[in-house]
């Protein structure tokens, strides 16, 4: 008897050990967690004292500005007749952004404020799902967390802090052209034979359908992203640039019928009144128009010379951007039509050049290919060397050091450009004509103040593509309707 229960407590010992160790992982899996957790509160606490040490004071300058604006507004005024008390500075966006931000007429100017900050940081997390979820999933990281640690990384950076710093919409506006990035990429992948079970709206919204509408929308608030318009016609990708040249100019035409004296107003004066925006030398300014200016050490930009250099940037931009559509990697494409946007614009922003942050996760991305693929090879392809142990057999050496440098170029220019647009080292030489000569402080306060614009130069003309990474096609149909496409790295 004894032995009999013996032999049946053997049989229970497996799986007393099972429940152990599915405890212990559940432990593990806890712990994990709160590991993670501990990790996420660091980085936005680290990401808040770098935007202390930084940025610049903060008090919703610019929303003050579009909140007095629209309550003048409200009031029966013209719309753009206002100017901000104790500023030269008025109402420079088209009728429409007014119309958007109405409303906010009726409440407090820093309840107005908050606002555009939560809306600004949720529209940056659903942006940075978008870029990062293709290399989490390849990667096998869990998406909350990364999202987690990247919205505070990404919110630190110059353009975003002054976006909610100033009461800025550009995140908003990058989300809206993400947006139809999201789409092509639904409408690559959808497969409509297994959407029979989904009702009309659902189908329609993954269907992809829509990819353009919010480069419409974001073209009748700012006139800058109608070139992802351009890009559309040139990469052929019919469909959405009707789309957006529909949503933009459907939206336009309503703003007339509702605010026909404010429309006429801005497209037959305001829209090409360039003072009331302020002086291309200001530091702020990081375009080539900024740039040139600065280099002439002049309030003006040399016009001749700034057109001939727009036109050959415009022209590697939009160049590089449908080879990288070609080569299947839409995000490096649209990543290079929205740097292009803001190299020819006359005046961008620190706040408006939001465009490196999915620059840097391409650069970012292309050193894990490129690390990955070569770890492939070595066991792919080549047996790593072997030396004589000290018993007389063959072992293992190290594989020879170069491979593990592979990616090292594309990870330390997506930590250095990271790095540029944290610190922002235009600001200690930031002058100004006629006080301050912007040579003032030599070659060196002339590359500080001018290394933003730098920057993105380089990045049109050098930022890499990662072919097949992120394909947007349309999905070509075979003689029996079933899809038909290549395999592009999904």
């Amino acid at each position: 008897m004894p032995a009999t229960v013996g032999r049946r407590l053997d049989r229970l010992a497996p799986v007393r050990r099972a429940a152990r160790e599915i405890d212990q992982r559940a432990r593990g899996i806890d712990s994990r967690t709160l590991v993670r957790i501990g990790i996420l509160a660091a980085v936005w606490y680290a990401a808040w004292l770098a935007i202390v040490a930084f940025g610049r004071p903060y008090n919703f300058f610019d929303m003050k500005i579009y909140h007095g604006a629209v309550a003048w507004w409200a009031s029966g005024n013209d719309l753009y007749a206002f100017i901000a008390p104790r500023t030269t500075l008025g109402f420079t966006y088209p009728p429409f952004a007014g119309l958007v931000m109405a409303p906010m007429a009726y409440l407090p100017m820093a309840v107005a404020g908050w606002l555009n900050v939560l809306a600004s940081l949720a529209a940056l997390a659903l942006v940075l799902v978008v870029l990062l979820r293709p290399i989490v999933d390849r990667l096998g990281w869990p998406l909350w967390f990364a999202v987690g640690i990247a919205v505070p990384v990404a919110a630190a950076i110059e353009p975003v802090r002054e976006t909610l710093g100033y009461g800025q919409v550009n995140v908003l506006l990058f989300g809206l052209v993400m947006a139809d990035l999201m789409a092509l990429r639904w409408r690559a992948r959808r497969d409509p034979l297994h959407s029979a079970d989904d009702g009309p709206l659902r189908r329609f919204w993954y269907s992809g359908a829509w990819a353009g509408a919010g480069i419409g929308l974001a073209t009748s608030v700012k006139l800058t992203p109608a070139l992802f318009i351009c890009y559309l016609l040139i990469t052929r990708q019919w469909r959405a640039a009707m789309t957006a040249v529909g949503t933009a100019v459907g939206v336009t035409l309503a703003t007339f019928a509702i605010a026909g004296r404010e429309s006429m107003t801005y497209f037959t004066g305001v829209l090409w009144a360039t003072e009331r925006v302020g002086a291309a030398d200001m530091t702020p300014n990081q375009s080539l128009a900024g740039l040139l200016a600065r280099l002439y050490d002049s309030i003006e930009t040399p016009g001749l010379l700034w057109l001939a250099f727009a036109m050959l940037l415009l022209a590697v931009g939009l160049s590089r951007a449908s080879h990288a559509h070609a080569d299947g990697d839409e995000l490096t494409a649209f990543t290079l039509v929205g740097l292009t946007t803001s190299v020819i614009s006359p005046i961008s922003w620190t706040h408006h050049l939001v465009w490196v942050i999915p620059a840097i996760v391409v650069l970012a991305d292309a050193a894990l290919r490129r690390r990955s693929a070569s770890r492939g090879m070595l066991l792919a392809g080549g047996h790593p060397p072997v030396s004589p142990g000290l018993s007389g057999m063959t072992t293992l050496r190290s594989p020879i050091w170069f491979p593990r440098l592979t990616g090292f170029r594309h990870a330390a220019a997506a930590l250095g450009l990271y790095l540029l647009f944290l610190v922002s080292p235009i600001w200690p030489y930031e002058h100004q004509l006629p006080e301050v000569s912007h040579y003032h402080h030599g070659l060196f306060g002339a590359l500080m103040e001018n290394s933003l614009a730098i920057a993105l130069i380089v990045l049109v003309a050098a930022l890499p593509w990662r072919p097949g990474a992120e394909p947007a096609f349309y999905a070509e149909r075979g003689r029996f309707g079933r899809r038909v496409t290549s395999d592009q790295g999904f």
